[in-house]
């Protein structure tokens, strides 16, 4: 076995992390007799030697060694390697953009890699991917489980994998393998124009004649997503129909216990996967299901009924699914989700912690959306003996901080008792638990006191700011005035490290508290000449908000508005005039110097300030609805003026108009979202329906 393996110079190739002499010794490990040296050698292979899916020149050497391991049925675990060839090889250089990208890498770079070691990847596992053929029957189910993808992705003879995959389809007789199959199929389908239609009428055939009901739902899902147009109008009532005959199938393995994690990552993800589908059945539905959103895209409608036929499953683990699965539609598409909503409420009651935890951690980025389940999370938070509900860590979201930060950030006003009590019996809390404060409106004021004794019990030390923000944050959010000592001695007594952040935030507080803390003014004018446009913008602002003092609040700001200035001290300065408004409007000549900026957000922000402090309509509408077709990210921005303007902003209607009519919402992406991504779509869409409103109805 490994028949040359030392005669490979392996110290000249190298890996993620050097010469890769280490590598012989990590094949060797995966031929042991030992569980564990397999798994760490596995690991060893993906943490070096295919380091985030690359390909080094120790990955090509390693080709032929793990190829003749998969051959050799003495072997363990090879369905393991299977899975790391064929993530080696299945890399997809068909995409202009992806070689771009690879030769657009800087050559010295110590991290370059050439894009044809991908291709010569894909060349070399190709040329001996007839070993894979002869997996599809072998004694191990977890070998048998790799084999088809690797098939479809690397075998040379595509009509010849077909076959081999459909014939095989009907002796097998593991569910998940069989699963496998029909995926494999499908992404032959995908990759293979002359084979595509073919198989998409196997698929349609298939999703109406086989025998068990997991395997119609594969062939549905495969066809899905190889032929989107042939998508049957019934679906959601046939996937229904086959997602309750699964539950009530029996199942053909046992329910699996979770092993040990070992100490490899590879064990970690394992632990991972093994406890989210720990006590279920059929946890494969989930990926079934998953391929059937994706291909079902734009069409939210039949989604969501999908979603709410699973939410009402008696099964825990499809309503499981669920909530994992709304979470990407909601995150992406505009929608009705208030049953929806409601529906992932009524998880929070479930024994289930699993599926509380899901629950909770999709109503936590819901804000205002999460409204139809306030009662619910309500509920949940005062059933039971009391326990912790503000603590930060990994644990949060499982527990009831996770439902009081949904509870909060829907706006309901029961999550302000309780605020108040975590406030005051917990050591540490949730950041973001403070600043949903604001969420709460004037409501929340009676959390002024115990903020105000948090804030002075923060320790000037290192950790200020972390500590300190939030509070400050929150302080400002219901106007407690009462605390103007405690943040004084934070703003005049910051220790350096992050300074100009802390005296920032102690700044936005103040300039929230209005003229009621006018004491604090010597301590405000003093930070208006700081060499921070951060810190010398905001304390203007304060200036401003304290006493009316526009003069040196002009004067500090101005200075940031001219040739020299980067970027963001522009931007600052003219988000600060444009909260002074219309008191400001001396400052109109510079900030109309900045309408014609090269930056994208220098035009914007000059143009809503240049807007707010001189009413010039006229001058700001096209440059905003050029930064409105230009930056998506810039349209909450735009549309904050525009629902200003009123009838002014008439022109825009078609931009408007358009945007309303879209179902995807304006900040979706692919590559992942952000905890704020809805919040700010849905703020989008309200100032949008405010903006038209005033245009069509200027009296009102």
């Amino acid at each position: 076995m490994l028949t040359g393996i030392e005669e490979v110079d392996w110290a000249s190739l190298g890996h993620a992390y050097g010469p890769a002499d280490d590598v012989p010794e990590l094949l060797r490990g995966l031929a042991s007799d030992d569980p564990a040296e397999r798994e760490q050698a596995l690991d060893g292979m993906y943490g070096a030697v295919h380091h985030q899916g690359d390909v080094y020149d120790s990955t090509l050497a390693c080709i032929p060694f793990l190829l003749e391991l998969v051959a050799d049925p003495a072997v363990q675990d090879r369905g393991g390697i299977v899975e790391l060839l064929t993530s080696i090889g299945g890399i997809e250089l068909s995409d202009d953009d992806e070689l771009d990208e690879l030769d657009e890498l800087d050559p010295d770079d110590e991290e370059f890699i050439p894009a044809a070691n991908y291709a010569m990847a894909a060349a070399a596992i190709a040329a001996g991917a007839d070993v894979f053929l002869g997996l599809v029957d072998d004694p191990d189910p977890e070998v048998r489980l790799a084999a088809p993808c690797a098939l479809a992705s690397l075998h040379p003879d595509p009509a010849h994998v077909l076959d081999l995959l459909r014939e095989r389809l009907t002796v097998e007789r593991d569910t998940e393998v069989r699963l496998a199959l029909v995926a494999a199929v499908g992404r032959i389908a995908l990759r293979h124009e002359s084979l595509r239609a073919e198989t998409v009428d196997w698929l349609g055939w298939l999703s109406y004649v086989a025998q068990a009901p997991g395997l119609r739902l594969a062939a549905l899902a495969q066809l899905a997503r190889c032929a989107p147009a042939e998508i049957p109008a019934d679906v959601v009532e046939r996937v229904t129909t086959l997602l309750d005959e699964v539950r009530t199938a029996p199942p053909d393995r046992p329910v699996e216990t979770p092993r040990a994690a070992a100490p490899t990552l590879i064990g970690q993800v394992r632990e991972l996967l093994e406890e989210h589908s720990a006590g279920r059945p059929t946890p494969w539905t989930e990926e079934l299901l998953r391929t059937l959103h994706t291909a079902l895209d734009d069409r939210v409608d039949d989604r969501i009924a999908l979603i709410l036929a699973q939410l009402r499953s008696p099964d825990w683990g499809q309503r499981s699914d669920a909530v994992w699965l709304c979470g990407g539609l909601i995150r992406a598409w505009r929608g009705r989700y208030e049953e929806v909503v409601r529906l992932v409420g009524e998880q929070l009651a479930d024994p289930e912690p699993r599926l509380r935890e899901a629950a909770t951690s999709f109503l936590e980025r819901l804000f205002e959306l999460g409204a139809p389940a306030a009662d619910a999370l309500a509920a949940r938070l005062t059933a039971g003996p009391v326990g912790p509900l503000g603590l930060p860590g990994p644990g949060a979201r499982a527990g009831r901080g996770g439902a009081l930060l949904a509870l909060a950030r829907s706006g309901d006003a029961r999550a302000i008792p309780l605020l108040a009590r975590a406030l005051d019996e917990e050591r540490e809390m949730r950041r973001e638990l403070l600043y949903a404060v604001d969420a709460l409106g004037p409501a929340a004021q009676p959390l002024a006191p115990v903020l105000r004794r948090r804030l002075a019990e923060v320790e000037l030390d290192e950790l200020l700011y972390d500590r300190a923000a939030p509070l400050l944050f929150a302080l400002g959010s219901v106007r407690g005035a009462q605390a103007l000592p405690e943040v004084l001695r934070v703003l005049r007594e910051a220790p350096p490290n992050r300074r100009d952040r802390v005296r920032e935030a102690c700044l936005r507080t103040l300039a929230a508290f209005g003229p009621v803390a006018r004491e604090a003014l010597p301590d405000v004018r003093a930070l208006l000449g700081d060499g921070s446009a951060a810190v010398s913008t905001v304390a203007a602002q304060a200036v401003w908000s304290l006493d009316g003092s526009v003069g040196e609040a002009l004067a500090a700001l101005e200075r940031w508005l001219r040739p020299g200035t980067t970027c963001a001290e522009w931007c600052a300065a003219a988000q600060a005039l444009g909260a002074i408004g219309p008191a400001a409007a001396e400052a109109a000549p510079a900030l109309r110097a900045g309408l014609g900026a090269r930056d994208l957000w220098v035009r914007v922000r000059s143009a809503a300030a240049l807007w707010r402090v001189s009413g010039e309509a006229r001058t700001v509408l096209p440059v905003l609805l050029a930064a409105w077709e230009e930056n998506r990210h810039a349209r909450v921005a735009v549309a904050e003026c525009l629902a200003e303007m009123g009838p002014l902003a008439a022109d825009a209607e078609p931009a408007i108009r358009a945007e309303l009519s879209r179902r995807r919402r304006h900040n979706a992406r692919d590559d992942g979202s952000g905890s704020h991504d809805v919040h700010e779509d849905e703020k989008l869409i309200t100032l949008c329906r405010a903006a038209l409103s005033q245009i069509e109805h200027p009296l009102r």
